[in-house]
This record gives structure tokens, C-alpha cells and sequence, in this order.
């Protein structure tokens, strides 16, 4: 099911869906590749192409990683419950909102249809920060391009990366056999979405965040 988005639309839509998944429509592998197969138009540093796509279905193995993740939202809430933010600033107004939404997901993880991990080939520990920007570059591109072909199809996604914390990735690499040298992105819940109807996020203005010439 193609939506026939504008480009646009596409891009002012894509939202990070949580509450909104629906976790017994089963996702297609067809699917799944259509959205790679556009992915992988994506930039990529030095045509490397260095990037690997790791999708899990296992229910085993989605329990396992949505452990890894829920344990590390316990300690990551804490710390976000923390942060402040100015009297009118709109993502203090969206604060509370935001976090039942992730604390939603972090309960549900396990039940999404498909758990996607994109990788990159390297070592990021560390390395100098043109060669991480490099890197970086090579897949989070990519990641993106994924995101909006699934939009277009009706699938939301949602980027996470707290299952890395704590020595998460590892815990993942030796669920999933991921070998050393291979960096992680993220975890991505994929699933159909109830209802499509998506609108664009409030955002900050662009002037306190815009820069021309200098900072």
C-alpha cells in the first residue's frame, strides 16, 4: 500500500511512531526489501557502502533485545525527567507527552512485527572526528531514506538508541552474532501504523538555531 505522498509531505510527516504501531499486522519481507532497495540509493562516504542491515522477527529474540532496551529506559528516564527547559520553550511543553510515549514503546518493543539494527562496518571508539563524521555519514543517510520509503508504505518507525548504553550493543552482538568491527546505529521498531494520518511536528523557529557566516 503505497500512500502517494508528495516528497514534501513525506518529509514533514515521518514521524517517530510509538503509540501508533500496530503490533498484529504482520510486516511483509517484500516490503521490507522494497524500502532497502530505496535505502541504498542513499550517500554513501568514498562509495563504501559500508553499511549491514540486521532484521529481527524471532519472538525469542525481540524479547531479548526489548530487555536490553528496557532495562537501559529505566536509567535513561531518570536522567531525562531531569532536563529543563525555559518557561514557553514548546519541547518542555511536549516534555511529559513525549516520554509516556517512549515509556509505551519501551513496554511494547517486544511485540513489534519487525526489529530492524542498522550497522556500519568499523570501529567508532574513539576514532578522530572526521573519520566518525565519515562513517556516520555512510549510514544514518541511509537509515533515513528507510524511514520515509516505509512512510510512503504505511509502516512508522521510531530511531532509538538506548539499547547501546551500558554495554547493551554488546549484549545485542552476542544475541545476534554481530561481529566485532561492527558498529551499531540503532533499533528500530517496524510495523504498520493505525491510521496514516500524520502531520508535521512543532519545531523551533529558525532564527535562535540558523547561522549566517559565523555563530
Amino acid at each position: 500500500m503505497e500512500l502517494n505522498l508528495s516528497a514534501d509531505e513525506v518529509l514533514a510527516t515521518t514521524r517517530a511512531v510509538r503509540k501508533r504501531l500496530d503490533f498484529d499486522k504482520p510486516v511483509e519481507r517484500s516490503v521490507i526489501e522494497e524500502c532497502l532497495q530505496l535505502a541504498l540509493q542513499a550517500p554513501t562516504g568514498s562509495n563504501s557502502q559500508g553499511w549491514q542491515w540486521l532484521f529481527v522477527t524471532d519472538p525469542a529474540k525481540k524479547q531479548a533485545l526489548a530487555d536490553i532496551y528496557a532495562k537501559n529506559f529505566a536509567v535513561y528516564r531518570t536522567f531525562a525527567a531531569s532536563t529543563t527547559f525555559e518557561e514557553g520553550d514548546l519541547r518542555g511543553e511536549q516534555k511529559d507527552r513525549v516520554t509516556d510515549s517512549a515509556q509505551y514503546l519501551a513496554d511494547n518493543f517486544h511485540r513489534v512485527p519487525v526489529l530492524m539494527i542498522p550497522c556500519i562496518t568499523g570501529n567508532l571508539d574513539g576514532v578522530p572526528a572526521f573519520a566518525g563524521a565519515s562513517m556516520w555519514g555512510s549510514i544514518l543517510p541511509a537509515v533515513w531514506s528507510f524511514m520515509l520509503a516505509a512512510r510512503e508504505r504505511g509502516l512508522g518507525t521510531a530511531w532509538t538508541t538506548i539499547h547501546l548504553m551500558n554495554g547493551g550493543d554488546k549484549e545485542a552482538a552476542d544475541l545476534l552474532g554481530i561481529p566485532d568491527g561492527i558498529t551499531q546505529a540503532g533499533l528500530f521498531p517496524v510495523a504498520y501504523t493505525i491510521g496514516t494520518d500524520f502531520k508535521p511536528a512543532k519545531r523551533l523557529p529558525l532564527e535562535p538555531i540558523t547561522h549566517w557566516e559565523q555563530w
